[in-house]
């Protein structure tokens, strides 16, 4: 099983944590991380990733991300092909950073991808499974069973 997380997962940690949806996403996503980390699991990650986090003008969440993607073993290069999936997906509703990270995660050949973005998991059409981390986590100890 091989994940790609965005962004917006990966600062889950940083979001207002008495929130219990967001509570519950942040803890999904410690899960998540232990389970690449055991080798349970399997991470990709691509430029978009790097361009996205670079935007962000917290250093600390900008270290935590990167720290997070050091744990990718697959690794998605910018292509002509991706970028034309990612217009496909722009053409659909989902929006161009989204787009570009679902047809890096489909370049990859990865399973799932998790967001906590309602909008681009209700618009996202394709190969891969696009949920929350902690649908994510439910569905993998399901699965294990």
């Amino acid at each position: 099983m091989r994940i790609y997380a965005d962004i917006c997962a990966l600062c889950r940690p940083f979001d207002d944590q008495s929130q219990p949806r967001i509570w519950l996403e942040t803890h999904a996503l410690s899960v998540v991380l232990h389970l690449i980390e055991g080798g349970q699991i399997e991470m990709a990650r691509s430029p978009i990733h790097a361009l996205e986090n670079s935007r962000n003008p917290w250093e600390a969440r900008r270290l935590w991300v990167e720290q997070c993607l050091d744990l990718a073993s697959h690794h998605a290069t910018l292509t002509r092909d991706l970028k034309v999936r990612a217009n496909e997906l722009e053409s659909i509703g989902v929006q161009p950073l989204d787009a570009l990270h679902a047809a890096a995660a489909e370049s990859v050949s990865c399973t799932h991808l998790l967001t906590c973005d309602d909008r681009f998991r209700k618009r996202y059409t394709g190969a891969i499974r696009v949920l929350s981390p902690a649908d994510f986590v439910v569905e993998y100890f399901q699965q294990s069973l």
